[in-house]
């Protein structure tokens, strides 16, 4: 089969392995489409933990060909959606109920085997049936399971006034998400025109265009719908100057939470006293636990709609034009793979 293989960050190339067998309790799948996000940027970059060789990609379905012994569940000709970590169950953090910080943990696209490939094996029990639901649909299963984590991280109070940063594809999700979880007025703030008129038909309240660098009038619009600062600023973007711009935007006991991925190196200057005196609370939002079911039955019901996020597609031999499009071009949205 062809896959993707990176011996080392920034070198990858298209080659042929041979086609795994499912082991014990796992499944074959041929691939039909996989997600290209942030995270494989940070990846081709070398960042994010990858383990050598590697064949990225972690927002997987694909189609079951063959079943592993044991497996009773899942049956050949199914389509299903992975999700992509495998905790071991057993160490302290598993033990603690958070199994994206496992110590072992097993992650598809990262530390094992991913699906820019052809196939790829992946344990049963990892695979959630979507037959009811299309590939374009399908495929948004990782990143939302990613976006509910979030939100569950957030503890987001209802009526709150929330301003999210960013409407790239977790952006959008983050947005039908706070839509119908609870926000009392949703703000998005994004620089790309088509983004925030989707933000929009996804239940944004309130838009505002942002310019890259210095932009004085956007935020004298930002300050004007809330003169006393949000209850909440999420940040999408991964951008340091748009943290410290959200974290100005907070009132007096606010919250943010830092959902966009910054490079591994970013440094943001925080003022400590400031922190205190207006009691800010700052939280982190990483992978995902126990999200997965749930972001399938969200796109099941349409409570998350899928139409409008995917712009451009590649073939394997494409994998750098993907990569190139999700890092540089603003008319993508979201990208995938299909071998």
């Amino acid at each position: 089969m062809r896959a993707i293989r990176y011996d080392h960050a920034l070198d990858h190339y298209l080659t042929d392995v041979s086609t795994p067998e499912p082991p014990c309790s796992e499944v074959l799948l041929a691939i039909r489409a996989t997600g290209v996000c942030g995270t494989d940027v940070h990846l081709h970059e070398g960042e994010f933990g990858p383990v050598y060789p590697l064949t990225p990609g972690h927002e997987v379905v694909g189609e079951v060909v063959e079943v592993g012994d044991g497996v009773t569940e899942l049956t050949s000709g199914q389509l299903v959606a992975v999700d992509n970590m495998v905790p071991c169950g057993h160490c302290d953090n598993c033990q603690r109920a958070q199994p994206a910080f496992c110590r072992h943990l097993r992650a598809f696209g990262v530390t094992a085997p991913g699906g820019f490939a052809e196939y790829m094996v992946a344990p049963a029990s990892r695979c959630h049936p979507v037959d009811d639901l299309s590939v374009d649909t399908a495929v948004l299963a990782e990143p939302l399971s990613c976006a509910i984590h979030g939100l569950d991280v957030l503890e987001l109070q209802p009526g709150s006034d929330v301003l999210l940063l960013g409407a790239g594809p977790t952006g959008l999700i983050l947005t039908q998400l706070l839509h119908s979880g609870g926000a009392g007025r949703l703000t998005v703030s994004a620089s790309t025109p088509f983004k925030l008129d989707l933000a929009a038909s996804y239940g944004a309240d309130e838009t505002v265009q942002t310019r890259l660098g210095p932009d004085p009038e956007s935020a004298s619009k930002l300050h004007a719908l809330a003169p006393d600062g949000f209850d909440v600023v999420i940040d999408a973007t991964g951008s340091v100057d748009a943290i410290g711009h959200g974290l100005d935007l907070l009132r007096d006991g606010g919250s943010m939470l830092l959902y966009g991925m910054a490079s591994e190196k970013a440094k943001l200057p925080i003022s400590p006293y400031d922190v205190f005196r207006r009691e800010l609370t700052v939280k982190g939002s990483f992978a995902r636990s126990y999200g997965f079911a749930r972001a399938v039955r969200m796109l099941r019901t349409g409570r998350v709609r899928a139409e409008g996020f995917i712009t451009h597609r590649f073939g394997l031999p494409e994998y750098d034009a993907a990569i190139r499009a999700v890092r540089d071009d603003r008319s993508c949205l979201k990208a995938v793979i299909q071998p």
